[in-house]
């Protein structure tokens, strides 16, 4: 759950690095799989991937009198390590649902509350009450939608520790089978371990995506540069590789910098640089995969730069793209195209005179930048003042500058959109670039020079009948 926290102007960077602790927010529900006859069958139970990708889960042998060491020994003990790394994961997801439970609560409580000063407002007909009145049964009308959800969520942190407890006898009975698998059907057991493998990455890539419900208090990493410009990491890039890319203003410019992790990039200006073949355009370049994809100045093209071989891989024109400040955010600055990603892949947001000027988005192949799927919206461009993409829905905010919030959410996946309300802190009242990266789970900004994370909340419910 994320935590609210202010730091003061004057703090040291590296006290800085503290606030990024509070950056990941993860769900989990699993789900279990049991035998018909558990006498005479193998029992197999599930889980998630821990923070390394891998997946665990339990498997109880038949109680049959099994013997003889063959060939398969091998692969039933590469079949344990992979059941005992498993166990590890339930460790993890059971240590965070305890934690989204510690918040499922704390809500409740504060829900409580509202309550009773609801009824308390309620009884006294006094002038000097109404307006308090009013706001407390706005706020209560808004987390009414919540209770059902929150039950939900307490009923899987049980499940969580129900299975917890299930899996405790996993190792041993793993050691024993190495011992007495000539009875049994290697091919079959490999089989079912598969299957659960299968339901595990797609109860996890459910627990991936959700709606986004709130957004925290800004982290301000660094302060530098001018008004304008982008920062982001590369949320495929491999492991141990934490490289901050840093692009300073919106137009005539093509150098990009390289950091070589977030704390070189909060406490030093070592860098290296990068100098793209053209000048990009506005601030919505992305890195994605090892590649900078951004907007050739004063044009519709897309270009797929490569940065380690600094080459280009590939171009490709948005056709019918507004562009050279025809269609650009409220704030302006060349801002007619911007790319986005998310849990998804490659985005594209734009405006054509053809849906007169309001928002385009289009899914891109990240290595042809072919425009695999279009949708066209009804809120105009201009009136947007930034945007970004959660689990294929785009977000937009009302304003750029003063007070700002989410108040716009277009859903690819159902062709639908809504009107919300997401309060969003604008400390430093000039924002020229919002966007998401799935891996941080984390909005970066660039807001009048100083460059800002945001948590976010996604709210997400999974049921056993989904998997």
């Amino acid at each position: 759950t994320p935590g609210r926290r202010r730091w003061p102007r004057d703090m040291q960077p590296a006290r800085k690095l503290l606030g990024l602790l509070f950056l990941i927010l993860m769900g989990t529900e699993l789900t279990q799989v049991l035998p018909t006859n558990p006498e005479e069958s193998w029992q197999v139970y599930s889980s998630a991937q821990d923070s390394e990708g891998r997946c665990i889960c339990t498997v109880v042998a038949p109680q049959q009198t099994m013997c003889s060491r063959d060939a398969r020994t091998k692969q039933l003990r590469q079949l344990l390590e992979k059941v005992q790394n498993m166990s590890q994961s339930i460790e993890v997801l059971d240590r965070r649902t305890q934690r989204d439970l510690q918040y499922v609560e704390k809500m409740e409580n504060q829900m409580k509350g509202l309550e009773s000063k609801f009824k308390q407002v309620e009884e006294s007909h006094k002038q000097h009450l109404a307006r308090q009145f009013k706001a407390i049964k706005a706020k209560m009308d808004e987390l009414r939608p919540l209770i059902p959800v929150l039950e939900e969520y307490k009923a899987d942190a049980k499940l969580v520790l129900q299975f917890k407890e299930e899996v405790q006898n996993l190792t041993s009975v793993l050691n024993e089978l190495q011992e007495e698998i000539g009875a049994y059907d290697y091919d079959e057991l490999q089989s079912r371990v598969s299957n659960l493998e299968e339901r595990l990455r797609a109860c996890m890539q459910k627990l991936a995506c959700g709606k986004l419900t709130g957004i925290s208090d800004p982290v301000t990493v660094k302060t530098s540069g001018s008004r304008f410009g982008s920062w982001m990491t590369d949320p495929l890039a491999p492991e141990g590789d934490n490289r901050v890319w840093y692009m300073d203003g919106y137009h005539n410019n093509r150098f990009v910098r390289e950091y070589k992790s977030m704390v070189d990039f909060m406490t030093t200006d070592n860098f290296t640089s990068h100098r793209l073949p053209h000048p990009w355009s506005g601030t919505g370049q992305v890195v994605y995969n090892g590649s900078i994809y951004f907007n050739k100045f004063q044009s519709h093209i897309i270009i797929r730069f490569d940065l380690k071989t600094e080459t280009i891989l590939k171009t490709r024109s948005l056709d019918y793209a507004g562009y050279n400040n025809m269609y650009h955010y409220a704030w302006g600055g060349h801002s007619d195209i911007d790319l986005m990603v998310d849990e998804n892949g490659l985005w594209a947001v734009y405006a054509t005179n053809q849906n007169a000027g309001n928002i385009v988005i289009s899914k891109l192949d990240p290595v042809s930048l072919q425009i695999l799927q279009t949708w066209n919206t009804s809120y105009p461009k201009r009136s947007a003042g930034e945007a970004f993409i959660i689990c294929g829905t785009l977000y937009v905010t009302n304003g750029y500058s003063g007070g700002t919030k989410v108040h716009y959410a277009y859903q690819t996946n159902a062709s639908t959109y809504e009107y919300i309300d997401i309060p969003f802190q604008n400390k430093y009242s000039h924002i020229s670039m919002l966007d998401y990266n799935p891996k941080d789970r984390a909005l970066y900004a660039w807001n009048n020079g100083h460059q800002t994370l945001y948590n976010v909340t996604l709210f997400h419910v999974i049921r056993s009948d989904e998997l």
